[in-house]
């Protein structure tokens, strides 16, 4: 499995505080970084810095050399595939090679009322999604294409420079819901399928059976089609730590111990045996990313912890 950290610029970070994590992860075993797509965390976020992703990417790729860059996940309301496609290649060509592109249908509305942008029902979400990879995929692969979709339209598209990957990036379809017609979408369109944020190794046991029935449905081989899960994590150093955080965690909320237990029980939050034990869980089901957010501010820590107790174990 490889590994990587989600960094979600609407929490704030600025630039120097991505490379800090960036050549900590990749100190610690971690293979990329990825970003979230959002315009701002709330209603009352005035006083937060939210750097726009793709040039955070583009930034990270000529500071870091090695590391890769992901999109958990690009919004595919906020720009036409088209450009979606160009943007990309751009990112691929300027990192040589170092892109995973994430894209999913959108959710927050409260972002696509404040920016301007239609927030059509999930059903019509779903089929422009369906529609934009095939144009991305287009774009990245043939000297001229041309589409003609319900939503979207291309004629005679020319799209330089290609990928540096071949035939290109691998495309994900990212979702926090994974019902059964994003799955099938991913299962027809995409290169893998990321499920986040609380999904326990049973929850994807069954989410990745449904991907290869509808793999095969749509004459796919299931073994194509990549499989990844990014979690919550929060590495304690004993099961004493864990149980005052669960504590602390409840009464903060105005919750009971019970229901914050519950709530973090799809989580990977533990000691270092207890994620290592969880991971191979995940393994076996054939998962071969995962994506690690850990609590804003303790990255560098967490990612330390990570590679000096729970690396090892893997």
């Amino acid at each position: 499995m490889e590994f990587g950290v989600q960094i979600e610029p609407q929490f704030g970070y600025d630039f120097p505080d991505v490379l800090n994590i960036a050549q900590k992860a990749l100190d610690n075993g971690f293979k990329g970084i990825w970003f979230s797509d959002h315009f701002m965390l709330d209603s009352d976020a005035t006083d937060k810095v939210l750097l726009d992703p793709w040039l955070i990417m583009a930034a990270l790729v000529r500071e870091n050399k090695q590391i890769r860059v992901g999109s958990l996940v690009f919004c595919n309301s906020y720009r036409m595939p088209a450009l979606h496609a160009k943007m990309a290649a751009t990112i691929d060509a300027l990192s040589n090679g170092r892109l995973d592109f994430g894209i999913g249908a959108g959710w927050k509305r409260m972002e696509y009322d404040a920016y301007g942008y239609k927030f059509p029902k999930y059903e019509t979400r779903l089929e422009q999604l369906s529609e934009a990879i095939r144009i991305i995929r287009g774009a990245w692969t043939e000297d001229k294409f041309s589409f003609e979709g319900s939503h979207y339209r291309v004629k005679e598209l020319i799209s330089f420079p290609k990928p540096v990957q071949k035939p290109h990036p691998r495309i994900w379809v990212g979702s926090n819901r994974a019902g059964p017609q994003m799955i099938e979408l991913a299962a027809r369109y995409a290169d893998g399928l990321n499920v986040a944020w609380g999904f326990s190794p049973e929850q994807t046991m069954g989410i990745f059976q449904q991907l290869s029935k509808f793999a095969k449905k749509h004459g796919r081989n299931p073994n194509d089609i990549a499989k990844s899960v990014g979690l919550w994590t929060r590495i304690v150093k004993s099961d004493i730590e864990m149980e005052d955080m669960i504590k602390k965690g409840a009464i903060a909320r105005g919750i009971s111990e019970a229901e914050y237990r519950r709530r973090v029980s799809s989580s990977l939050w533990g000691t270092p045996d207890i994620i290592a034990n969880r991971l191979f869980e995940y393994k076996e089901q054939g998962v071969s990313n995962i994506i690690l957010m850990f609590p804003y501010g303790e990255e560098t820590g967490q990612v330390s912890l990570f590679g000096e107790k729970i690396a090892p174990l893997l």
